[in-house]
């Protein structure tokens, strides 16, 4: 028996095909357009910056100034078509006094995604700022990278990686999809990611730390509150007498810390799946003992709480 198909089935079927087949090539079509602006200011002042599924860089100088550049990417290879979609994008860039607002809005309607779930238009800022300013930045799902700065940080990106030089102010930074890299912190600090790892060069000030999946590794810390995840391991160096309690916690790996030399403290650690290792330490034991799941007691004296808590893993303590 012959099966006959029509010309119209075939046509109809290979015009499906090229409609598919194009659809890479029109999801990697895009047009960019920049737009710039520049506002005195006095050092002090504040720049907010808002973006959707935007990438935010904020950089310094020796300026009395604030420079921004929006970067626009539009998914389409026409000009006219580009234009048409900018006409839904809600750009401000404004200053008031000594504070500038950078904020881009697109507004979306249910055809509002491109090919692979992205935007039809998103809007890079990067901003260089006086070095004595304060930030306070968000994205819904890009990167922040901020440089040295003399001033409190806000910071907060629902899926993409921080990135901090030196900040000498507070800092306020959260991500719920990214890793966070800090160079320096001198003053208060709390940083939290929700799906990676958080790496601090040095913590001058308070600090408190948690991820809920990587690892954290802080290389030196002065004043170190809480570090805490749920699906990595801890590596923290504490450089001075502990001034406060201090926890560390993880659910899923190991737990390594290194105090300096002579500091008094009173150590409470336990671990759920394997040992307590204290080689090197002095201390007067209360409870459980070097080698085992439990060892608490006072070293040099006693003083604030150093508490430790593992549940899958080692917990190691050495003196630096």
């Amino acid at each position: 028996m012959k099966t006959l198909i029509s010309s119209t089935f075939v046509l109809t079927r290979m015009a499906a095909l090229a409609a598919v087949l194009a659809l890479p090539i029109l999801a990697h079509a895009k047009i960019v357009r920049t737009v710039e602006k520049t506002f005195t200011v006095q050092p002090g002042g504040t720049l907010k910056v808002a973006t959707q599924g935007g990438d935010v860089r904020v950089q310094t100088g020796d300026v009395k100034e604030v420079r921004v550049t929006a970067k626009e990417t539009i998914q389409t290879n026409s000009e006219k078509e580009a234009d048409e979609m900018l006409e839904k994008l809600e750009l401000k860039i404004e200053q008031n006094g000594s504070n500038v607002t950078a904020e881009a809005k697109y507004e979306q309607n249910s055809w509002g995604l491109h090919w692979g779930g992205r935007s039809q238009v998103t809007v890079n800022f990067i901003v260089t700022v006086p070095d004595h300013f304060n930030a306070d930045v968000h994205t819904s799902g890009g990167d922040i990278i901020i440089g040295s700065l003399t001033g409190n940080v806000r910071a907060h990106t629902s899926g993409g990686d921080m990135k901090f030089d030196k900040i000498a102010g507070d800092i306020d930074a959260s991500t719920s999809g990214g890793d966070v890299e800090l160079k320096e912190g001198t003053a208060r600090a709390k940083i939290s990611t929700s799906g990676g790892g958080i790496h601090i060069d040095r913590a001058g000030g308070p600090t408190e730390v948690s991820t809920s999946g990587g690892d954290i590794v802080i290389n030196s810390a002065e004043h170190l509150i809480s570090a805490r995840t749920s699906g990595g391991e801890i590596q923290a160096v504490l450089t001075g007498p502990l001034k406060d309690d201090c926890l560390l916690s993880t659910s899923g790996g190991e737990v390594s810390v290194q105090v300096a030399k002579g500091t008094g403290f009173t150590l409470d650690a336990h671990t759920s799946g394997g040992d307590v290792d204290a080689s090197g330490i002095t201390l007067t034991i209360d409870k459980g003992g070097i080698g085992k799941s439990r060892l608490v007691g006072e070293v040099n004296g006693g003083g604030p709480r150093l508490k430790v808590r593992a549940s899958g893993g080692d917990i190691t303590i050495r003196a630096k």
